[in-house]
């Protein structure tokens, strides 16, 4: 993990929020790396979850929304964490998660072993609270929404109607959402602010329990088709005294990170809850009317929520490998070609007899479609190892030949297979590649 951690700041994958200032604790910058990497991953989810599906639409939500939301949800009463203080160091710690704590002045040691003495557990809302409005008081309190989801489920009706959608359907977003966490931490695992890609499936009472299964394996299947080993991925069951109070099943994706097994993903199954709650809050009818059955039915919902930082860095850490070339030790990021930051690369050989400004056409031709660099700095195999860093799957080399002929060598990142390619045919040839 250090490795990773390393590598992340070093070539531009994420930098810490506010370094030059000392730091903002468990928040992070994606540096010109991070970001590319971090949109291919949201734009996979929304290929496979929204366009490739004629059943899903996508909404956009608004971060701040009507206290009462929070009120119907749950989230006011009971979006809690206990919450235990160390009267030594004066650190605090979640009460149920006491056996994965250090103790920050003895590592070794758990929070409570160390001769700290702690307080009793307490509960903490983990909503953050702001003002609208020029006063700040009790009456003009807002939160950072901790889910998107309640967004979609408020935007219920708004979607059917406008849509044109019928049940069994989803909605599906992509945002950012805010949890006070008590101890956040491992890199990009476990922030403050974060990013979710959520979808709401809306299926008929009695229907529920086959699209559950279905989403479960469809969830699961997507991690493996962007290259995640499958000896690193399990489905976990919640018992039941772990499912939250809507939930009548869940079931989490897991990774297993270098600190141990983790969750990606849930998938739930949130029966009618929220829908319901919504509609005694508000007082509208957010029932579904079946038009060719003539049924009348609030809808159960199967939800799939993943993050979208805790997938880019599962895919980042799965990626990262070492193996030998030229003699020497190379640090290799084995992404997906559609996950890749950086498509592909362009060298010109030598700085002269016109390669460089050849380099730059195919370039130029190429980051029409997909990232691309330029580098004609070092030598070729140094070249090739800094694109190797960053998971750039293809090398395109401007030599001599290419100046009589008009064709480059293409490196392949794994296999460092070389090929001799048509400039006129690259293009069609990176796409055929990057799409297998």
């Amino acid at each position: 993990m250090e490795k990773v951690v390393n590598l992340a700041k070093r070539r531009g994958f994420a930098f810490q929020s506010s370094e030059i200032y000392g730091g903002l604790a468990s928040c992070w910058d994606y540096g010109p790396i991070g970001v590319e990497l971090k949109r291919n991953v949201k734009e996979a989810w929304w290929r496979d979850m929204v366009l490739t599906r004629s059943d899903i639409v996508g909404i956009d939500c608004a971060i701040l929304m009507h206290p009462r939301v929070w009120e119907a949800s749950g989230h006011i009463a009971g979006f809690t964490d206990p919450l235990v203080d160390c009267k030594r160091c004066k650190e605090r710690f979640r009460a149920d998660k006491l056996t994965d704590a250090r103790c920050p002045e003895k590592p070794s040691k758990r929070p409570g072993e160390c001769g700290g003495e702690l307080t009793e557990a307490r509960q903490f809302n983990l909503m953050f609270k702001t003002f609208m409005g020029p006063v700040e008081d009790t009456a003009n309190v807002v939160f950072m929404r901790p889910e998107t989801a309640q967004g979609i489920f408020v935007n219920f009706l708004n979607v059917l109607n406008a849509s044109r959608q019928k049940v069994p359907f989803g909605i599906a977003q992509i945002g950012k959402s805010f949890r006070n966490e008590i101890t956040p931490g491992n890199f990009l695992f476990r922030t403050r602010e974060f990013e979710q890609m959520e979808m709401e499936f809306f299926v008929k009472p009695g229907d529920d329990e086959h699209w559950y299964e279905y989403w479960k394996e469809k969830r699961l299947g997507w991690y493996h088709k962007y290259g995640i080993r499958s000896e690193h991925l399990r489905l976990r069951p919640h018992a039941q005294n772990e499912l939250a109070h809507y939930a009548k099943a869940c079931v989490d994706v897991e990774y297993e990170f270098p600190f141990g097994w983790q969750e990606l993903e849930g998938i739930a199954n949130r029966t009618d809850f929220d829908l319901k709650q919504h509609a005694e809050y508000s007082g509208k009818d957010l029932t579904y009317f079946n038009e060719e059955t003539r049924e009348r039915y609030v809808p159960y919902v199967i939800e799939p929520a993943a993050g979208a930082d805790r997938a880019t860095l599962a895919f980042l850490v799965d990626a990262y490998d070492e193996d030998e070339a030229e003699g020497e030790t190379r640090a290799v990021l084995r992404f997906h070609p559609r996950l890749a930051p950086v498509k592909a690369a362009v060298f010109p050989l030598l700085r002269k007899d016109g390669q460089p400004e050849k380099a730059q056409e195919v370039r130029d031709l190429l980051a029409a479609h997909f990232p691309v660099q330029y580098d004609q700095a070092g030598s070729i195999g140094r070249r090739y190892r800094r694109q190797d860093e960053i998971g750039t799957p293809y090398g395109i080399t401007v030599d001599h030949q290419t100046i009589q002929d008009n064709s480059v060598t293409v490196r392949d990142r794994d296999s460092m297979q070389q090929d001799r390619i048509p400039i006129d045919r690259l293009l069609d040839e990176l796409r055929r590649r990057i799409d297998a």
